[in-house]
């Protein structure tokens, strides 16, 4: 990214778009270029809808970059997460799109996502996708989700 806009939520108030794709996501220029070093969101209450029922679902989202030029502005992430909770659709579809998003957006040097998806029929589904191998030399801790119990 060479031109990097004015980010559009920052310091203002911002409705929560309406579906994923219309939300903007900003970046803003990375304070430490040239170093290494790893960004680590977690979104421990995400939200969408079964495209099949209807019903919501629930994920524990953690998302893990070592950014390049820019880094994402989190408001604008948290609204980006917050539209899909009236989006109809399959888990990976979810986990894997956010990703992808952010990747072809952001132009990090390394990104992956862990959506641990709450039971829904019975069965936890965990979802993991990565751009491809991390740099030399980055500290990558883990994401330490425990994989789901239930009550025992």
């Amino acid at each position: 990214m060479t031109d990097i806009p004015q980010p559009l939520h920052l310091g203002r108030a911002s409705a929560l778009p309406q579906r994923p794709e219309d939300a903007v996501l900003d970046y803003v220029p990375n304070p430490r270029p040239g170093k290494p070093y790893l960004v680590r969101f977690t979104a421990p209450e995400f939200t969408s809808l079964c495209p099949v029922t209807g019903q919501p679902d629930f994920a524990h989202l953690v998302i893990d970059y070592a950014p390049a030029a820019t880094i994402v502005e989190s408001k604008s992430l948290k609204l980006f997460l917050g539209a899909f909770r009236n989006h109809a659709a399959f888990h990976e579809d979810c986990t894997v799109g956010i990703g992808e998003r952010l990747f072809d957006e952001m132009q990090p040097h390394w990104l992956r996502i862990g959506g641990y998806w709450y039971p829904r029929g019975g069965i936890p589904i965990d979802v993991f996708w990565q751009s491809g191998e991390p740099p030399a030399g980055l500290w990558l801790p883990p994401q330490d989700v425990p994989g789901y119990r239930g009550r025992g």
